[in-house]
């Protein structure tokens, strides 16, 4: 916690009961909150909400990552916390029979929500979050009221603040950024990457029970139930943490874009899940990993990415989220209208022929997970084209995955992805043909289509899809010095009205 932070929350606690219990959310199960000098002679209240758990349509393993890390902390607590099963919040906090204190919980909907609790008497303070590194009130001040900085800017900035893979006032190597580094295709041939399996979690009797009782709650789910895939704990977010660092970080930079049907892990970190949940601080991460490129054990540019997506990408989502304000999800600036298909949304894979996108959804259908790749490249790429609508895309991404939360999706989905947001997050849209899909997986050497087609029964509808998207959006891209280049060509094609004949209405993916 920084001296930021700890001035925060000594200001919001100014006057009230050391001892009122704290109330903690389901995506604050970590140390960083209930272990806080603040809160040492606090009880703490965990709620099961059966409302919320039905409110919207979940994937089943992301109800289970979430109970289980719940009752997990109950477990660990002991004496210290209540558990409460109830239909609302508010049934529970009734039956508290005090005023709680909670930190801000993690989207503006629940911010409202805690804040007409405290108007009623049920909340007597509200604190600033503690688990992200930079505190939001310190956000606000860096970025002004200039709405247009960059992701650059930012993550430099978070490098000399927290004085990570710093040398003095420069960059360890000399270059703040290794990217260029990190956009090796699959090895040719291989099925995997062939590093050591991510760390996996073990069930027991607390997991057990969830499932149970998920069983019995009838929920309206998505997905497969399946066995825990992500650490709910911080003594288990830590064994993984140690874990990826000391076999799997080396190899992670270089193949970061890259993507093998055998290896859906490739070498990625599984660490968003206990990072979402509260139970492992990003800056322990990222300081982890510092560690192990400053004792020779791995190279710098796997470090200088995993730090860049922490404590970059990741805290510029969180800070931008509150940034743009609440309207900023139904942002629809490119007046995308399609409704999700009903395979899409029941993550069937087997319907779709594509091999790209039958593979990723069957990923999420199986894990509720696939990563950073076939999340924007592959499902992204392919709603762009279509023109999915944003708000419906980013809803969908917020339930079915299991790192998903309300804070997460928007900048992710409806300006990153979907460039829903006229540019405020992103320069330009990412839409690409075929020949990027090629280049950075294996999915398309067996795959019914064909990347080098635009026309016929071979027609790869990433690649025809690419181009009626350029058509469709021609005068924005012309207009955009990074993509105007794809208009030039696109007025080159001699077949671009067959193209689009062609996939005006496609439904055949």
């Amino acid at each position: 916690m920084t001296d930021t932070h700890a001035h925060g929350i000594d200001a919001a606690l100014e006057g009230v009961d050391p001892t009122a219990p704290l109330w903690v959310f389901g995506d604050q199960l970590g140390p960083a909150v209930h272990g806080l000098p603040q809160h040492a002679e606090r009880d703490v209240v965990l709620v099961e909400s059966s409302a919320v758990l039905r409110r919207r349509r979940y994937h089943r393993q992301k109800l289970h990552l979430l109970l289980s890390g719940m009752r997990h902390l109950d477990d660990e607590l002991g004496d210290r916390s209540t558990y409460h099963r109830t239909t609302t919040y508010r049934e529970a906090l009734e039956k508290v029979g005090r005023p709680v204190v909670v930190h801000q919980p993690t989207s503006h909907t629940a911010v409202e929500f805690v804040e007409s609790l405290r108007a009623e008497g049920l909340v007597e303070a509200v604190l600033p979050s503690t688990t992200f590194a930079r505190p939001r009130a310190e956000f606000e001040s860096w970025a002004g009221e200039d709405s247009s900085f960059t992701m650059e800017n930012f993550y430099r900035n978070q490098r000399r603040r927290f004085d990570v893979l710093m040398e003095g006032e420069w960059p360890v190597g000399g270059k703040w950024n290794l990217d260029h580094d990190n956009r090796e295709s699959p090895p040719k041939g291989a099925q995997t990457l062939g590093v050591t399996d991510p760390w996996w979690p073990t069930e027991d009797e607390i997991d057990a029970q969830v499932r149970d009782d998920l069983d019995g709650m009838d929920l309206p789910t998505v997905g497969a139930d399946g066995p825990r895939l992500f650490a709910v704990t911080p003594d288990e977010a830590r064994t993984a943490l140690r874990h990826f660092i000391e076999h799997r970080l080396d190899t992670f930079g270089p193949y970061e874009d890259a993507i093998l049907s055998g290896d859906p892990w490739m070498a990625h970190s599984l660490l968003s899940v206990p990072q979402n949940l509260g139970v492992l601080h990003p800056l322990e991460a990222v300081h982890a990993a510092e560690q192990a490129y400053r004792d020779g054990e791995a190279r710098l540019n796997s470090v200088e990415g995993f730090v860049r997506q922490i404590l970059g990408w990741r805290e510029y989502i969180w800070h931008l989220y509150w940034h743009f304000g609440k309207g900023y999800s139904t942002r629809n600036e490119m007046d995308h209208r399609t409704a999700l298909p009903t395979w899409w949304t029941e993550l069937d894979g087997d319907a779709v022929s594509a091999a790209c996108l039958s593979e990723t959804l069957k990923g999420v259908r199986d894990r509720g997970w696939v990563h950073h790749i076939p999340r924007l490249m592959v499902l992204g790429n392919h709603a762009l084209q279509r023109e999915y609508r944003p708000g419906a895309l980013s809803e969908w991404f917020t339930t079915s995955f299991v790192d998903g939360f309300a804070w997460v999706m928007p900048p992710n989905v409806v300006g990153m992805s979907q460039h829903a947001d006229g540019g405020k997050l992103a320069t330009k849209p990412y839409s690409s043909g075929g020949a990027y899909i090629n280049k950075m997986s294996d999915h398309c050497g067996d795959c019914v289509f064909d990347p080098k087609v635009r026309v016929g029964e071979k027609a790869c509808p990433f690649t025809a899809g690419y181009w009626q998207f350029v058509h469709r959006h021609q005068d924005l891209l012309r207009a955009n010095q990074r993509t105007a280049r794809a208009v030039a060509t696109m007025d080159r094609l001699k077949d671009l009205d067959a193209v689009l004949e062609q996939e005006k209405g496609r439904t055949d993916f």
